[in-house]
């Protein structure tokens, strides 16, 4: 079982997310408002808490939704996860589609850091089935 720490949007791509208080997923699109909702693999994005923490302790500041993440999620290492895995929080089912990601253009954070964590750690999903989403909602792998 894990947590939701935050849920991000932006409306355009390439930039950071801003932090909601809650976010709308419908299926096979994606967040409602966010720039990645399409119907394609790469709906939502995922981030663990964890190693966000670990990429700050390291001197970075960085908030919820600096890397270009949707959800932040406490409880698992996602990059270790099969592709298939299916995630349930609330009435939402995201199904696993991608692990990582190739960054052809880097971001602010790898220029200021020398190292950005979501070509490697983050993880993207299509939405199966819709519903909403806030922080502290539990989500867990069904």
């Amino acid at each position: 079982m894990g947590v939701i720490k935050a849920v991000c949007t932006s409306d355009i791509k390439g930039i950071q997310k801003t932090e909601q208080a809650v976010i709308e997923l419908r299926p096979n699109w994606g967040i409602e408002g966010d720039a990645h909702a399409a119907p394609w693999h790469r709906q939502v994005s995922l981030l663990p808490y964890e190693q966000i923490e670990a990429f700050k302790n390291r001197g970075a500041e960085v908030g919820h939704g600096a890397f270009g993440e949707n959800i932040i999620v406490e409880g698992f290492d996602l990059k270790s996860l099969p592709i298939g895995t299916r995630f349930v929080c609330n009435d939402v089912v995201l199904e696993l589609t991608q692990i990582g990601k190739q960054c052809h253009a880097h971001c602010a954070i790898y220029h200021q850091m020398g190292d950005c964590i979501m070509p490697r750690e983050g993880v993207f999903c299509k939405v199966l089935a819709g519903g909403t989403i806030a922080p502290g909602d539990l989500i867990e792998i069904a």
